[in-house]
């Protein structure tokens, strides 16, 4: 169970206005059969850096209802330093649409590459699940 939070409790998550800031650094247990890093692993920590945005602008609770035009890129390595970055690009009465994008700096040559990038839909909801409206900014 550890290991599970490991990626949480060790990362940086850096609060804007608009949007947040996530690094982790990429491990070996999160491979696919290639050695790259699991695809499954890049869109997780996405969506944990999207809602966390999205928490923050509905102050409270929020969900995930929908990921647009998942593009990757490129691969992440094992020892990248991975960062997402997220903004919010539109909100609704109840909704906000939130952009985000994934960038490694390569251990090896400090490259920095955007890797992958998706358009997150959330929509703010009460402690009973009901869809709520946004708070004013």
């Amino acid at each position: 169970m550890a290991s599970t939070w490991r990626g949480i409790r060790d990362s940086v998550i850096v609060l804007v206005e608009t949007g947040s800031h996530w690094s982790d650094t990429t491990f070996p247990a999160g491979t696919d059969a290639s050695g790259d890093i699991f695809g499954g692993w890049v869109l997780s920590q996405m969506d944990i850096a999207a809602g966390t945005t999205a928490a923050q602008r509905a102050k409270g609770r929020s969900a995930t209802v929908a990921i647009n035009e998942m593009r990757f890129h490129a691969p992440v390595h094992v020892g990248d330093l991975f960062t997402v970055n997220t903004h919010i690009v539109k909100t609704g009465k109840t909704s906000m649409a939130i952009h985000v994008e994934s960038w490694v700096k390569r251990q090896r040559t400090s490259e920095r590459l955007m890797v992958t990038e998706a358009d997150f839909t959330f929509v703010a909801i009460e402690a009973s699940g009901v869809k709520r409206a946004l708070p004013p900014i």
